[in-house]
């Protein structure tokens, strides 16, 4: 008797997982590729260093994707600014082909043969399945273009034309000049604060 309810019991697990595994398959699959690609690029936290503002704590929604305004610092490589994924033919990825931006994104290598900053996640999104790689790429061309000349990338011997994020010791940081206080009861200038109830 136990064996048989053991039995059941083992049965049934078995076959809720084969019914979830199935309902999530069948919930992807029912995805169009953008809107798989847009699933993937939002899991992927890419606007973060993609757009405008976002390393300010107010990200320009308009310019979604459009290319930041602050760089990375990479010591001995220099200053790298995430570029503009839009499909703006001047500025952004819209002379690139589809296996071009999956090659950049997966592999590093850009069309003109430069390689990405390491800051750059490629060697993660070189895991992706071959779908949902082009379901990406099929998102950033689906976009409204945005015209973003974005800035660098700078050698470590240029000055940076934006504000620049770095990484550096402690000893360093705290000889460092401080930031103003902020206003009694406020948040220092440039930061979002606390969300509001």
């Amino acid at each position: 008797m136990v064996t048989q309810t053991l039995r059941w019991m083992l049965a049934s697990v078995a076959g809720a997982a084969v019914v979830a595994a199935s309902s999530a398959s069948a919930s992807a699959a029912a995805q169009t590729p953008v809107e798989r690609g847009k699933y993937l690029v939002t899991l992927g936290g890419c606007s973060d260093c993609h757009t405008p503002g976002s390393f300010l704590g107010h990200p320009d929604t308009a310019r979604f994707l459009g290319g930041s305004d602050v760089g990375f610092s990479i010591p001995g490589l220099g200053v790298f600014v995430g570029r503009n994924l839009t499909p703006d033919p001047e500025t952004g990825l819209g002379k690139w082909t589809t296996q071009q931006i999956v090659t950049a994104f997966t592999t590093g290598v850009r069309p003109d043969g430069r390689i990405l900053a390491p800051i750059m996640p490629y060697e993660a999104l070189g895991h992706l399945t071959k779908s949902d790689a082009l379901a990406i790429a099929a998102y950033l061309k689906s976009l409204k273009p945005v015209k973003h000349a974005v800035p660098g990338p700078f050698g470590p011997t240029e000055t940076p034309t934006t504000f620049v994020m770095t990484v550096v010791p402690g000893q360093v940081y705290a000889s460092m000049p401080k930031p103003p206080a902020p206003p009694a009861g406020g948040s220092p200038p440039g930061a979002g604060g606390p969300p509001k109830p």
